[in-house]
């Protein structure tokens, strides 16, 4: 019998690690709770849990992800099978999208995760001892007018976190735990400053999160102001990095108190109490080894630019006139403790006369002339301050309230803090389509936003998941240098899915579909992470 004779027209459709994503959609139970709090109100086919499933899964697609290719993107996919209902691309058009994130926008991007988060939380207790706070921002392309809603964020002119000053944007903040898994997000306006926007964040993690162990809030030194530590008081743990426009902090950086190692030898400490903003609080002062080699490399640059421009200014003091030697002195020692990496090789005042009013030629015999003081100085590198300075390269200060923490488990907790910084390179990683924000209405974008997050969320959650159950069963897969792990990341897992597909024979009379590629480690892979993610590959 010949082979199209038994092969289905048009039945040979993708399926890739898009099971893995609609598997952890259905598991986390997103979208029932979607249609419980935003029940679709017309005729259509689809839910608003099926729209933002199929944004998920669009999301997670490595594919171009904009609202007019939408039913382009599932034309060669098996919706069928995602979907568990008859669905056709044409369906997932921009108007049914556009609904679903008005929808959203209508009952609150931060509620509507809220209630996502709360369940999982309450299904599968993810340990949250750490909460790690950030915040980044989006530019976006267009003009938009300023909303007089004022539920509406403003998509505005603010510092740009990609370098791109020319176009507008906003700004998101987000909360994760100690596994990267998001537990809150809040869209901001672009202009909108971290200071406050972390402090509502955290503010807003606190009334939400409902468990009873000790949670410590991590953030970067932006959160660290007298308002923001005074406003959470002493009731909120918090540990941040001290900023060192704080003199005190600078002071404590220049410390000679001998550190102590610590078990990691990259590092060293040495601890100092605290009653900043009125607050009892550890000061630690940390060297890092790593830190001081990165530094040392472009210190010996940033003290010859320091010396050119110690020597132009030099020049602008030697051209003022002073009304008397004390003012010049005193003019001179002022500028040397503004340059504290140059010294005066030789200092000295002269007299000079000048005319009472500027003219050219040599003065008359009987002309009176002003008497003035001038600086004529020479300078050199401060060679002692230089090595002082350069010694405390790779020092830096971590505070926190919680006085029962040592100060190596501090450091661990806020290197933690690269869980939320790597959810926002996630979702600004062009392989995964998640970032480019392209609507024109405001309202669309927040909504947007939290399609965004809720990618991140589904992504980490599955990561978290395959991992543990991996640990749990001892087994392994092999990572992309074709060795044993047991803590692959998430991408390289849907690297593995790319070839599986699905078709569907003519066999004695029947259409029997079929799964294909399905080889040894994806079984394993869909068995380990449960019956929610088997159900799209093995039926």
């Amino acid at each position: 019998m010949d082979f199209d004779d038994i092969f289905v027209s048009d039945s040979d459709r993708t399926i890739g690690h898009l099971g893995l994503v609609a598997g952890s959609y259905d598991e986390l139970n997103i979208g029932q709770i979607i249609d419980n709090f935003i029940p679709k109100t017309g005729p259509h086919h689809l839910t608003h849990g099926d729209i933002v499933k199929a944004m998920v899964i669009n999301g997670l697609g490595y594919i171009e992800r904009r609202l007019y290719l939408f039913p382009a993107f599932f034309t060669d996919i098996s919706l069928t099978r995602l979907f568990n209902k008859e669905i056709t691309p044409t369906q997932l058009n921009d108007d049914l999208l556009g609904r679903t994130l008005d929808a959203i926008h209508a009952f609150g991007e931060t509620e509507m995760f809220n209630h996502i988060v709360s369940e999982c939380l309450e299904r599968d207790q993810f340990a949250i001892n750490l909460v790690n706070n950030d915040t980044t921002n989006f530019s976006v392309h267009g003009n938009y007018d300023s909303d007089s809603n004022t539920e509406e964020i403003e998509i505005t002119h603010g510092h740009p976190k990609d370098g791109r000053w020319d176009l507008k944007r906003f700004a998101l903040g987000m909360a994760t735990n100690q596994h990267g898994i998001p537990l809150l997000l809040q869209t901001f306006s672009g202009n909108e400053s971290d200071k406050k926007a972390l402090l509502e964040i955290i503010t807003k993690v606190k009334k939400n999160l409902n468990v009873a162990e000790k949670v410590i809030h991590v953030a970067d030194s932006a959160f660290y102001t007298e308002e923001n530590l005074q406003t959470l008081g002493f009731h909120t743990f918090w540990i941040s990095r001290v900023p060192l426009t704080i003199s005190e902090a600078e002071s404590l950086r220049k410390t000679s108190e001998s550190f102590t190692s610590c078990e990691d030898s990259r590092y060293s400490y040495y601890c100092s109490s605290s009653n900043y903003a009125g607050v009892r609080q550890t000061w630690i002062v940390f060297h890092s080894s790593e830190q001081q080699r990165k530094k040392e490399k472009d210190f010996d640059k940033k003290v010859e630019k320091e010396l050119i421009r110690a020597q132009k200014s030099l020049k602008h003091l030697a051209c003022k006139r002073f009304a008397c030697e004390p003012d010049a002195r005193s003019a001179a020692a002022e500028w040397v403790s503004k340059h504290p990496w140059v010294i005066f090789d030789t200092c000295s005042i002269k007299q000079v006369h000048e005319r009472l009013e500027k003219k050219r030629g040599r003065p008359g015999k009987d002309e009176t002339l002003i008497l003035k003081y001038v600086i004529e100085a020479d300078i050199s590198l401060n060679f002692t301050e230089l090595e002082k300075e350069k010694s405390i390269l790779g020092r830096f200060i971590i505070a926190t309230n919680d006085l029962d923490l040592d100060p190596e488990t501090t450091l661990n907790y806020y290197k933690g803090q690269s869980q939320v910084e790597k959810g926002f390179r996630f979702l600004k990683d062009k392989t995964f389509r998640v970032s480019d924000v392209f609507l024109k209405n405001t309202g669309r974008i927040q909504a947007l936003a939290m399609i965004m997050v809720l990618c991140l969320y589904v992504y980490a959650v599955t990561e978290y998941k395959l991992r543990k159950s991996l640990k749990e069963t001892n087994e392994t897969v092999p990572s992309q240098t074709g060795k044993p792990t047991q803590k692959p990341t998430l991408r390289w897992i849907f690297f593995l899915f790319r070839r599986v597909r699905e078709l569907s024979l003519r066999i004695e009379g029947r259409i029997v579909t079929k799964v294909l590629n399905l080889d040894k480690t994806i079984r394993k892979i869909i068995r380990l992470l449960g019956t929610h993610h088997e159900k799209y590959y093995f039926t």
